[in-house]
């Protein structure tokens, strides 16, 4: 039964705020704060290029191990045990880095971080999204993503305000002080959320059918939002690298690279939600995929200032859409699927931006360059475009299936 008579609005804000700081917390200083991080770390003699790239795929590896264990336990009772949990393994993980040089170990923090990263980011839209749906707001749960741009341009004034003044392992703390506040006050209001399992019910109130996950309208979408994530993957973990690399030793984008992309994500979700909204989701993703592309050709082709800005601009404008438009087109396609349709769907993007840094350490350790191997996200991301053309318009799909039935 909806609710949505007995919800203010201040409450809807305070849940979605909370939704937005817990993945401000894992998201951006879990795992994209390891970005504008990266340059210092090797500049300050405690990691090599090939070093990082490896490190960030242990972390993206565990993203994935924690979307799937997300898949397995994705009832509101597993959620309410699982969130506070590893967001406490967030802190800890953080905290530990702090403390340790050896690569062994930055490694095995840094995985357990993203294990982290994959349970919460799956848990906690999906928590708010069954909080929303019984009040009739499920069309807002998208703003829980507008938390990741904030997080990016709080990692870039953590980073870069304490840069002069922190070295190696130390440049960590800002980020573990921060988020340990941020973490308490999230999981606090969430657990508060009143909430029971039940099963889902399809949008015309009858109960839902069990029908497979994976499917022929599914497939395309999942191999379209694969080439996503192996895509954008590469300028959000090497992009101010490139920037050190390519640059002056005091040009104003090593540091402003990583601000520009997270000043273009902050309005992102609102965006494509609305460019959704108005030419239809379908539509929406592959003009969103068309612009990632000329992202990523743009730092290959016009190596320097003007390709860092373009690139920086342009996917900080779109990853977030991908998100937003792909999980909407998969809710559609499965309305029933909940929880499990999500976390398939990020261990599936896990698992792409792992093989990401991967695919980099291998080009590099072979004597290629960084900017070369951008290449390995431009083709990604024409892949994933292809397959959006594949994607069935989700009442068509339902009608064909009723007609069959």
């Amino acid at each position: 039964m909806y609710q949505q008579n007995t919800t203010t609005p201040k409450e809807l804000f305070g849940v979605l705020a909370a939704g937005a700081v817990v993945l401000l917390v894992v998201h951006t200083l879990g795992r994209f704060v390891y970005t504008p991080l990266l340059p210092y770390l090797i500049d300050d003699g405690q990691l090599t290029a090939p070093e990082g790239a490896a490190i960030a795929t242990w972390n993206y590896f565990g993203y994935l191990v924690g979307a799937l264990l997300a898949i397995r336990w994705h009832r509101v009772s597993h959620i309410r045990v699982m969130l506070p949990a590893f967001l406490v393994l967030h802190v800890i993980t953080t905290l530990v880095v702090t403390q340790t040089d050896n690569l062994t170990a930055i490694s095995a923090s840094r995985w357990l971080n993203g294990v982290a990263n994959g349970v919460v980011f799956v848990q906690a839209p999906a928590l708010i999204l069954e909080w929303l749906v019984l009040r009739n707001r499920s069309s807002m749960s998208g703003l829980v993503y507008i938390g990741v741009g904030l997080g990016l341009l709080m990692s870039s004034g953590l980073v870069s305000g304490s840069a002069d003044w922190l070295e190696g392992a130390a440049r960590w703390w800002p980020v573990a002080l921060t988020s340990i506040p941020l973490a308490i006050w999230g999981v606090f209001r969430l657990s508060s959320l009143e909430l029971e399992d039940h099963q889902r019910s399809s949008d015309d109130g009858q109960a839902a059918t069990t029908t497979p996950l994976i499917d022929r309208a599914s497939i395309p979408l999942f191999l379209s939002y694969a080439g996503a994530g192996l895509g954008y993957i590469l300028p959000m973990t090497f992009l101010p690298l490139l920037a050190r690399l390519e640059l002056e030793a005091d040009h104003w984008l090593l540091d402003g690279a990583w601000l520009i992309v997270a000043v273009c994500t902050i309005p992102a979700a609102w965006l494509w939600n609305k460019l959704g909204t108005n030419m239809g989701d379908i539509p929406a993703l592959k003009l969103n995929f068309l612009i990632q592309l000329a992202g990523v050709l743009a730092a290959v082709l016009l190596p320097g200032a003007i390709g860092l800005m373009l690139c920086a601009a342009l996917i900080g404008s779109t990853f977030l859409g991908t998100v937003l438009l792909t999980q909407r087109i998969g809710r559609a396609l499965h309305p029933h699927q909940g929880p499990r349709l999500s976390a398939a769907m990020v261990a599936l993007y896990g698992f792409t931006q792992m093989v990401g840094p991967w695919l980099t350490k291998q080009w590099l350790d072979a004597g290629g360059t960084l900017a070369s191997a951008f290449v390995i996200g431009v083709a990604a991301l024409a892949f994933g475009l292809i397959f959006v053309f594949f994607v069935p318009r989700p009442e068509a799909w339902h009608a064909r299936t009723v007609i069959f039935d």
